[in-house]
């Protein structure tokens, strides 16, 4: 209890010193009433002159916006004001201020979050470096675009809107704005397909500078686990997907309460999933195999168990949903389907043979990164959120963020009733009807949210049997799902609707609902997190309005079923129908999803930890990347190269340790001339010069520079240096793309390393900067001998040889053959004949001359 006071006076201290600023910042409001249209519009100029100013003297940009905060700050309110009707209260002030100290502004539904953030959102874009503002779907960043770029324009200020749909100079000039509205998911593909271009003209976004996150729990949190990939085609996907999935469909599952042997083990709160004894031997019979777990059947084994965990762990409706023949994925949070997005390691591939609908390719992986990496790239990072008190010490520990909770503006008179538990989910559901009936008979809103789609369509048919009229709103209607929440409110309305869904948008109440006791948000059970459950509760009583709230539970909800519905069923009554309502339930559910938050951010901070490995290489690889891109000349890198790939490759050669004995030099020229001097190689002879591993290196080196500088001297510098940064692109993007794919793969079983006793995530960081340091060294012996091979050839002997022609005859001997050129008289064509001959001849001398010297 003293650490929780100690939060609270924390709370209570920040919020008397956002009150004195926000009071200095209403204290200029009558002087900015003063000022007539120009004069307001012309106050953005003059702080946008004066950090110029300041810049020029070296200050700090967060130093200099922190000077002009309060002036900043009250032209802001006058011109929302006079560009919307609508001027921040106090206490939005306050969240502008937190959120301009790059932290998290906790503010009921209701409050007006969307304004609060246009004060710090105005101050930040003066800088000119570019403000993000982020919500989780296209509809609300349009519609915030649209409302609030009212006020931005009306002061001066750019706005653009960074939508999928557009092109990349449709993206270029929105990032470009001053400020610019977007999702989570479309900012982090974009940066990834940035560092995948191959000219500096087509990157779209600007260095990150400053992000505002609407519903910040939802995009840094719950997204979280999830990290961005941008996929390539891999190989096809086999026809072990069917066959394993009519397999597993023959078996049972095993029952611990009567002891009966199945084919399959489930642990229901983990959900973890696999074939008991009896599951192995029927595998082994209907495949047959001897041995199910014998290497050379890991593949299969690998299908078998995506197949039981898309059978028996997976729900259509719940987890997915089949939309035009795909299988689409349902965000357990929002209740939002995610386009694009794909289960991993083969199960989304064992979801479509179940579900009968064509099985997709199996992908690349060719650029990832994790939301909690992408966002930590900003200068200064700051959300807002009815509910993020519960995460503040993910976010602290994460994103170096502090919550604060701003008071409401006007007392929340909202009655939130005790949670209603039956026995089981009949006697629930009728009791949920039998609420909503009497709630409609008597005109009064409802918003009964669902944790699941199944149940939001199941409800559904129960009420259409009671004639109660209601909308259902899931992820099968997610387009229509704003316009659905705005009616919510009106006289006799009836809407079911998955927790989250229509997240950002207000409930307006009707006439005359206020009378009839506001909005009644009715739970049909609890959410594994707490934060849903209060983002659905607080859809009621916004501003001051009256409301309820109340969860329906009952044993067999999954989340009791998890964890403690047991110790419950001895608590309940023979019948079926009366609730049980008691403080003890409230504190073991409560206690049930603290554990499960637990685990999801165990799982959030896992995700980070393995993908810190790769940021790191990535922040290196995207470096270098970069660096080339935006130079001219490449050469002093690939000379660079040269050197370094060379070095490497004769020390790797001479290895004594490797070859168990001294090598030879004509066995190191053997090999060099193999790597790089195929076509044209160095001879070895009795009185070669080459003495000593260094004086080898020294030569090849300088038959490799020699090399080059002839395709230099036939292309023009101009030429080579667009050549010689497309081979480097070229070979880093190949390289890079594979690394990622193979470290994908790595992290996939490197867990199989813990039942050895060895950390695996140590074993990933290990083995990971070994495939790095390989890479490397691949990428530098790829731009080396691709520079070599290409041949580069004068314009006049390019039109000789596309003359000629090889011909096969009856005999299989090769003969060449030739156009006549008009150009050239009889005789020149004779002698030009006799010298191509001739060089044929020279060739074939030497080839043997190097046969007899080196013995290759």
């Amino acid at each position: 209890m003293s650490f929780l006071s100690k939060i609270f006076d924390n709370n209570k201290r920040e919020l008397k010193h956002l009150s004195k600023i926000a009071d200095k910042v209403i204290e200029r409001d009558s002087y900015y009433k003063s000022l007539s249209e120009i004069e307001l519009k012309n106050k953005t100029e003059e702080f946008k002159n004066y950090i110029k100013e300041e810049k020029e003297k070296g200050r700090k940009s967060s130093d200099i916006l922190d000077d002009i905060l309060i002036e900043a700050f009250a032209a802001a309110r006058e011109g929302a004001y006079r560009s919307l009707g609508l001027k921040p209260f106090k206490v939005q002030i306050m969240g502008g201020i937190v959120l301009h100290q790059g932290d998290i502004s906790e503010m009921k539904t209701g409050e007006g979050k969307t304004l609060t953030s246009t004060m710090p959102v105005y101050l930040n874009a003066l800088a000119g470096e570019g403000v993000h503002v982020i919500t989780v779907n296209e509809y609300l960043s349009q519609r915030d675009k649209e409302e609030m770029g009212v006020f931005y324009e009306y002061m001066g200020l750019t706005v653009g809107l960074n939508l999928n749909s557009l092109s990349s100079q449709e993206k270029r000039e929105a990032y470009n704005c001053d400020i610019t509205y977007s999702t989570n998911n479309e900012l982090g593909f974009d940066y990834l397909r940035d560092n995948m271009v191959r000219t500096v003209e087509s990157r779209v976004q600007r260095p990150l500078n400053f992000a505002v996150i609407d519903e910040v729990d939802s995009i840094l949190i719950d997204e979280a686990r999830t990290p961005l990939i941008i996929s390539g085609e891999g190989q096809e996907s086999t026809s072990l997907y069917k066959v394993a999935n009519s397999f597993v469909r023959t078996l049972k599952k095993s029952n611990e309460e009567d002891g009966s042997d199945g084919d399959y083990t489930l642990d229901i709160k983990t959900k973890a999933i696999q074939l008991s004894e009896n599951g192995i031997d029927k595998a082994e019979e209907y495949f047959g195999l001897q041995n199910l777990y014998d290497i050379k059947n890991v593949e299969l084994t690998h299908h078998i168990n995506q197949a039981l965990k898309a059978n028996y762990t997976m729900s259509l409706d719940v987890d997915y949903v089949v939309q035009d023949g795909e299988i689409l994925i349902v965000d357990q949070f929002t209740g939002r389907t995610m386009p694009g997005r794909r289960f991993s390691e083969g199960l989304h591939q064992a979801i479509e043979a179940k579900e009968n609908v064509v099985i997709q390719k199996e992908s690349k992986t060719m650029a990832t990164i994790t939301f909690q990496n992408y966002f930590r790239m900003y200068k200064k990072l700051s959300g807002m959120t009815g509910t993020a008190k519960t995460e503040e010490e993910e976010f602290r520990n994460i994103y170096n963020m502090i919550v604060t909770c701003i008071p409401t503006n006007k007392p929340v008179i909202r009655i939130d009733a005790p949670d209603l538990v039956y026995s089981n989910m009949d006697s629930k559901y009728k009791a949920i009807v039998r609420d909503v009936k009497e709630r409609y008979l008597q005109g009064q809103p409802v918003l009964l949210g669902t944790v699941a789609i199944e149940t939001s369509e199941l409800l559904s048919k129960l009420l259409y049997k009671a004639s109660v009229p209601h909308k259902v709103l899931n992820a099968k209607q997610n387009e229509s799902e704003a316009e659905i929440i705005k009616t919510a409110g009106q006289k006799g309305s009836i809407t079911i609707a998955t927790n989250m869904a229509g997240r950002g948008t207000d409930i307006k109440l009707g006439e005359g609902v206020v009378e009839l006791g506001g909005l009644a948000v009715i739970g049909t059970e609890r959410h594994e997190s707490r934060r849903i459950d209060n983002q659905l509760r607080g859809r009621s009583g916004r501003q001051g309005d009256p409301g309820f709230s109340r969860f329906y539970l009952s044993l067999e909800d999954e989340l009791m079923v998890r964890f403690g519905a047991d110790r419950l069923k001895k608590l309940m009554s023979m019948n079926d129908d009366a609730p049980l309502e008691s403080r003890m339930i409230s504190r073991s559910v409560e206690s049930a999803q603290k554990r499960v938050e637990g685990n999801n951010f165990d799982a959030r901070k896992q995700v980070l930890q393995y993908d810190d490995v790769l940021r790191k290489q990535r922040e290196i690889m995207y470096n270098e990347r970069n660096q080339v891109l935006e130079s001219e000349k490449v050469s002093d890198t690939i000379s660079y190269m040269i050197k370094n790939s060379i070095h490497k490759n004769i020390n790797y050669i001479s290895n004594v340790d490797y070859y168990g004995e001294q090598i030879e030099l004509d066995e190191i020229i053997k090999q060099i001339n193999d790597k790089y001097f195929s076509s044209n190689p160095i001879i070895l002879n009795e009185n070669s010069e080459y003495t000593t591993l260094s004086e080898i290196e020294d030569k090849v080196i300088n038959r490799v520079e020699e090399e080059i500088s002839k395709k230099r001297e036939l292309l023009t510098d101009e030429t080579m240096d667009s050549f010689e940064k497309y081979i480097l692109l070229n070979s880093i993007d190949e390289h890079w793309t594979d690394h990622i794919d193979q470290m994908d793969q790595l992290r996939k079983g490197i867990f199989l390393r813990s039942y050895g006793q060895i950390d695996p995530l140590r074993e990933y960081r290990n083995e990971g900067h070994i495939m790095f340091e390989n890479m490397i060294d691949e990428i530098e012996d790829s731009v080396v001998t691709n520079l070599l091979r290409i041949k580069v050839e004068r314009k006049d002997e390019v039109e000789i040889k596309e003359e000629e022609k090889v011909l096969v005859t009856n005999d299989g001997k090769e003969h060449l053959s030739r156009k006549p050129i008009k150009s050239l008289s009889r005789e020149e064509k004779k002698q030009r004949k006799k010298d191509r001959l001739e060089k044929i001849k020279d060739l074939k001398k030497r080839k043997k001359e190097l046969e007899k010297n080196t013995g290759f």
